[in-house]
C-alpha cells in the first residue's frame, strides 16, 4: 500500500504543479523518477519516452503507466495514470465553471501570457536534456538534424504537412538501418 500512496502523490504533486502539458511534465517525471526516487532507469525513460511520442495517445500518460506499472504492476499503473490526470482534471473542471469571466481578469490575462513563454523554455530545456543524454552516434544525430530542419522549414513556410509523417519516416529509417546493421554484423560474424 504504501508503494501505492507514494505513486499516487509523486504524480499528484507532477500534475498539480506542471503548466504546458506532456512535454512540460517530462522533465518533472524524469527529475521524480529517475534521478530522485531511481523507480526507473535512464535508458528505460529515454526508451518509453521515444515509444510514447511516436505512438498514439498522450506522451505523460503512457510515461507514468509504464512508471507505475515497474514499481506495481498493473494496479500500480492505473493509480499513477489517476494521480497525473487527476489535478489537470480538477483544475479544468473549476476553470470551465468560472470560464466565461476567467480570462476577463487582467492578472489571469497577463498571467497566462508568461506562463506561454515559460512552457516553451520548459520544453527547449527537455530537448536540450534528452540530447545531452542521448547516445552520440552518427545515425540518431542525423535523423534529428533531418527532422529538426524539416519541422523548422514545414513552419517557415506553413506547409500543411503532418509531423506523423515526419516520426513515421524516422521510425521507418531507424527500423531499416537496424535490420541493414545486424545483416552487415552477422556477415562479419561470418567471416570471422
Amino acid at each position: 500500500m504504501g508503494v501505492l500512496s507514494n505513486l499516487l502523490f509523486t504524480f499528484m504533486k507532477i500534475g498539480a504543479f506542471t503548466f504546458g502539458g506532456g512535454y512540460a511534465m517530462i522533465s518533472l517525471i524524469e527529475k521524480e523518477c529517475v534521478e530522485k526516487r531511481n523507480w526507473i532507469t535512464h535508458d528505460e525513460f529515454m526508451n518509453i519516452t521515444a515509444i510514447a511520442e511516436s505512438t498514439p495517445g498522450p506522451l505523460v500518460i503512457k510515461c507514468t503507466a509504464f512508471t507505475g506499472y515497474r514499481q506495481a504492476g498493473f494496479i500500480g499503473s492505473v493509480i499513477a495514470t489517476i494521480g497525473i490526470v487527476f489535478p489537470s482534471f480538477l483544475t479544468i473542471y473549476l476553470i470551465t465553471l468560472f470560464f466565461d469571466n476567467f480570462l476577463e481578469i487582467v492578472i489571469i490575462a497577463n498571467a497566462f501570457k508568461g506562463i506561454k513563454i515559460a512552457v516553451g523554455v520548459i520544453i527547449m530545456s527537455v530537448a536540450i536534456k534528452m540530447f545531452q543524454n542521448m547516445p552520440k552516434k552518427m545515425f540518431p544525430i542525423i535523423i534529428m538534424i533531418c527532422s529538426l530542419a524539416v519541422s523548422i522549414l514545414i513552419n517557415i513556410f506553413s506547409l500543411r504537412i503532418s509531423t506523423i509523417y515526419l516520426i513515421l519516416f524516422s521510425g521507418l529509417t531507424g527500423y531499416l538501418y537496424f535490420i541493414i546493421t545486424n545483416i552487415r554484423n552477422k556477415k562479419i560474424g561470418d567471416i570471422k
